[in-house]
């Protein structure tokens, strides 16, 4: 069913999204009714309503897959905005040419026939961006009123399986304008992770253009357990990395599957686990194969085990990042308050303190990382080596702060700045805990998770945040410029941004689950863009839970020898602008 869902600027807009009585769209599926969720512009004390804009016309979107029951075919249910400028079929963008021998290429920011930084000519349908260490500034900057939201589509489960739990996820695992490559030519995909809470989950990939289903993996999964997705052998396409075993408690094992969803290894090890946490990618020893990190499990490429990390410190939900602390060369694994050599051997533990998830960025004034500790008891700071600049502090209130972070810039000042939540409140701050502003959210129970991303290109990132039932996004003031309602339980997951749909502007990916409640109002899916996608162009990838941009090339491939974030882009769970297929940085 097509319908133009629409949402207008800050306190003037009303969309209907995917809601069946209330004007909107209702997705049915086997005959059962899943109705969706209001979207509305609003401030934080109260929505104001205004007026809707819906535009005539049905087309609904039926993609297939495997029932993860039975065996037997499935339909999942797809609805897509009919204002959608981008041609929904993946096979072209705009401003496209042909060079007849390596398939299309599109003018996605810069021109295929000029030369980069290497004098070689740019092939924007291949990665450019190598050793991601040339990070520029940008020249492109949206208008001033291009914030203008729209559902470009939303997508629910088949059958009984509706609920995400984790972080979904981009890639491009399809080949979608059939000239025989997978590569940055092809519409990304939306990975997402699906259960019938509490029951085994199942990966979907969804395209990235309409959200129609292009395959199920049949194998039952951990679905509180973020999978993460790179190239981990080296043959030019990216494999998908979860876990098997029950949703809360574990034990579970890594699991690897090709592009396709085909099995490629399963781990023999366990892991035990609280309520679910993370996997990580990266090349920890710079001897050009992947490391997959895994709680205390360290497991190379092929699924065998490389180390298991002393049972120190680990989180109740455990992510952990890969990071060079020491300057060395080599990667760190840092989860919690505690690091350790990709050998297993300790470069810093913290014993006396408490679990939490650990965020890596340059917060104070030395050019060296420093690594945030978000526990329950607040905010812990450490060097890069390990030593306590402050601990267990709480800016702006709040009764829990076990959830993780997010580092961007904020306001303008070319600074890196901390947005995360803390239990009843979404509170942005400078790394010496200088609050800057406060937003009331809900989230007493959870542990979710945000983002950010700069729309307009004008230096200030504007911050996202999904709670227990709404996705919002704040102006550079903390003030809402957008709210879509949602339903969750919240464990660690967050909405990510991405093109989804490389047609040169970003989208907003958010799940939904069936909350605490157990009735589940919004789809399982949406995806959000400016209503004549305006917004600047992301990366079309984002592919684990602890994302920062340099752990992954936009092919999903994972560098050899990564470049230190914290140094040049200084963000952490954000994406980046591009132009040209290049990384960039805002101008302020």
């Amino acid at each position: 069913m097509r319908t133009s869902t629409r949402l207008l600027p800050v306190t003037m807009f009303l969309l209907l999204a995917a809601c069946g009585d209330d004007g909107g769209t209702t997705a049915t599926q086997g005959g059962a009714s899943q109705t969706g969720a209001t979207m509305t512009g609003a401030s934080m004390t109260g929505p104001t309503t205004g007026s809707s804009d819906t535009a005539t016309g049905t087309d609904t979107e039926q993609g297939t897959g495997t029932d993860s029951e039975t065996g037997a075919p499935t339909t999942s249910t797809t609805t897509t905005s009919t204002t959608d400028t981008t041609d929904t079929t993946g096979t072209s963008m705009p401003s496209s040419e042909s060079d007849g021998t390596s398939g299309a290429k599109f003018d996605v920011g810069g021109d295929t026939e000029t030369t980069g930084t290497t004098g070689a000519p740019v092939d924007v349908c291949k990665a450019t961006d190598d050793d991601m260490g040339g990070v520029g500034d940008c020249t492109m900057e949206a208008p001033p009123d291009a914030f203008e939201p729209d559902v470009q589509w939303s997508w629910t489960g088949p059958g009984l399986e509706k609920e995400s739990l984790v972080t979904p996820l981009v890639a491009n695992l399809t080949d979608d304008n059939g000239d025989g490559e997978i590569d940055l030519c092809d519409t990304p995909d939306v990975i997402v992770m699906v259960t019938q809470f509490p029951n085994d989950g199942h990966i979907y990939v969804l395209d990235g253009a309409t959200g129609t289903q292009h395959f199920m993996i049949p194998v039952a999964l951990t679905w509180s357990i973020n999978p993460a997705i790179g190239d981990i052998d080296n043959d030019g396409l990216p494999e998908i990395v979860a876990a098997t075993g029950p949703g809360f408690g574990g034990p579970s094992a890594a699991i690897a599957f090709e592009h396709d969803g085909t099995v490629k290894w399963q781990s023999n090890t366990g892991i035990s686990h609280s309520q679910g946490g993370a996997i990580t990618l990266a090349d920890l020893d710079n001897d050009g194969d992947v490391e997959i990190s895994m709680d205390k499990l360290i497991i190379d490429h092929n699924g065998q085990t490389v180390v298991t990390l002393p049972e120190n410190g680990f989180a109740e939900n455990f992510t952990t990042v890969a990071a060079d602390l020491d300057g060395d060369g080599d990667l760190e694994i840092v989860i919690g308050a505690n690091a350790y050599h990709h050998d297993g051997s300790v470069y810093y533990q913290n014993l006396g303190l408490e679990r939490g998830f650990a965020q890596v960025a340059n917060l104070d004034g030395d050019p060296e990382p420093e690594i945030m500790i978000n526990s329950g008891s607040g905010l812990t700071l450490l060097e890069h080596t390990g030593a306590i600049k402050y601990q267990n502090q709480k800016p702006g209130g709040g009764s829990s702060w076990f959830r993780p972070g997010t580092v961007h810039d904020f306001d303008g000042d070319k600074v890196s700045e901390v947005a995360t939540s803390a239990s009843n409140s979404y509170v942005m701050f400078e790394g010496d805990l200088t609050v800057n502003w406060l937003a009331p959210v809900q989230d007493a129970s959870g542990w979710a998770a945000g983002t950010a991303f700069d729309f307009d290109g004008n230096g200030v990132a504007e911050a996202m945040y999904a709670d227990e039932t709404n996705l919002y996004v704040f102006d550079g003031d903390g003030q809402p410029l957008l709210n879509v309602p949602r339903s969750a339980r919240t464990l660690a997951e967050y909405p990510v941004v991405a093109d989804v749909d490389n047609d040169g502007s970003a989208e907003i990916v958010v799940v939904s689950d069936a909350g605490f409640g157990g009735n589940q109002t919004a789809p399982t899916v949406q995806v959000i863009r400016d209503i004549e996608d305006r917004w600047i162009q992301p990366r079309r990838i984002w592919n684990q839970h602890t994302y920062h941009v340099t752990n992954v090339r936009e092919d999903g491939k994972i560098p050899q020898f990564e470049e230190p974030w914290w140094q040049s882009l200084n963000t952490f769970r954000t994406n980046s602008q591009i132009e040209g297929g290049e990384i960039c940085i805002p101008p302020q």
